[in-house]
């Protein structure tokens, strides 16, 4: 093995052809399209929804009439958007035709999926020279004189593009895996916080509960943002950080948070293990009955915030654990979504909380629930940390691998 020791200076144009789509006028006519047709009709959106790599489908063909009027390109070729959003490329993998807001790049002189990777690497530089109207875009002149640095050697070009290309097979393995734990837990909920399905040893029925009769209120305080102490020992839960976790569980111990001097969080009672602590609002239907569980607090103690609303239940009637799966049980959630029903923000009470009837199991069954599907949780979790980690690989190699500062070695030449 060898390392080769030559880069250079170019622009795209010297390495490709560039030459910009075009659109069949006027574009809504059902004149140009085709659902039985073979050729895919490119839009932004299919290039969006695509793994960033490989265009496999769009949502539209074009008909023969179509396809005489825009720019028809066979399967493989490299294109990129060059309006609204602004440089994305990604390689066909049908046969398609690309309107005026795309680019194609053929009669390459360089490997193709290296310079999907260098075109990708240079988006901020091609939004930057674009032109500012009702939409961005750029032209073709300014694709083509984007200024790259490559690797003389061919066989350098594919081995970074290679190894890019390994780490993207391994997100795409990593979000796979995440997609289907994630359905494989949705069906367990459906079943086990239903009782539909009974986890072995347990067959005692079921009891009918109102949450009002087993439950007691913490006050909060309502402070913004602004007025928060990153100095001070208190934490602080604000509803915004409750409706952006994935987490159901809280470990307000180890987890970093915002703080509250305690003189601004006077008169707020203080959070326990085990309380439930829901964001009393939300724009999407999702959101409502939003809560996390909190399972450590802080030695200098933790106040529920901002649009809270944190619920103490009685041990013997919900189980630790249980309570950050309640809301998902079914009853639970449509009797809040009837109630917030009809405004712009839907809103969860404390009132409504307290009116919600649902039938639970006995503590023991509750507790076994929970571990099942806590366990399911921690191994998403586990998946989505080994997600970040490598889209975080991936930056640092593209950032080195596409500049020449890190090197791969290459087959000596016999």
């Amino acid at each position: 093995m060898t390392i080769a020791t030559e880069w250079k200076e170019t622009a795209v144009g010297s390495l490709a052809s560039v030459c910009r789509g075009a659109s069949p006028r006027p574009i809504a006519s059902s004149r140009w399209f085709d659902t039985s047709s073979n050729v895919r009709w490119v839009r932004i959106a299919d290039v969006n929804r695509s793994n960033g790599r490989t265009l496999q489908t769009t949502t539209q063909a074009l008909s023969s009439d179509g396809i005489a009027r825009s720019r028809y390109l066979e399967a493989g070729t490299l294109i990129m958007s060059i309006a609204a959003t602004v440089g994305i490329p990604v390689i066909t993998g049908i046969p398609t035709c690309i309107h005026d807001g795309f680019v194609a790049l053929e009669n390459l002189k360089v490997d193709q999926r290296f310079l999907l990777y260098l075109l990708k690497s240079s988006e901020g530089r091609l939004r930057e020279s674009g032109q500012s109207g009702s939409q961005m875009n750029v032209n073709t002149d300014i694709v083509k004189g984007l200024h790259v640095r490559i690797p003389v050697d061919r066989r350098e070009q594919e081995r970074i593009a290679a190894a890019l290309w390994d780490i993207d097979d391994l997100i795409t393995t990593l979000e796979r895996l995440i997609a289907k734990k994630q359905a494989i837990k949705q069906g367990m909920m459906q079943q086990l916080l239903t009782g539909r399905t009974r986890l072995p040893g347990f067959s005692h029925e079921w009891v009918d509960i109102t949450l009002g009769d087993h439950v007691s209120y913490i006050k909060t305080v309502a402070l913004s943002r602004a007025q928060l102490d990153g100095n001070s020992p208190l934490k602080y839960l604000h509803y915004g950080d409750i409706h952006t976790r994935s987490s159901v569980m809280l470990n307000a111990a180890s987890e970093d948070m915002p703080r509250v001097s305690k003189k601004l969080a006077r008169g707020a009672g203080l959070l326990q293990q085990g309380d439930l602590v829901f964001a009393d609002a939300s724009e999407d239907p999702a959101g409502v009955g939003k809560s996390v569980e909190i399972v450590d607090i802080p030695d200098a103690g933790i106040v529920p915030g901002l649009h809270t609303i944190a619920a103490r239940f009685d041990k013997e009637i919900l189980a630790d654990g249980f309570k950050a799966y309640l809301q998902f049980i079914p009853a639970f959630r449509d009797q809040l979504l009837r109630l917030a029903a009809g405004t712009k923000v839907l809103a969860t009470t404390r009132s409504y909380i307290s009116s919600v009837s649902l039938s639970v199991p006995e503590i023991a069954e509750q507790k076994a629930i929970a571990k099942v599907l806590f366990d399911t949780d921690r191994e998403i979790e586990a998946l989505r940390i080994r997600h970040a980690k490598a889209r975080n690989i991936k930056t640092g190699m593209m950032q080195q691998l596409l500049t020449g500062r890190t090197r791969l070695p290459v087959e000596a030449t016999a």
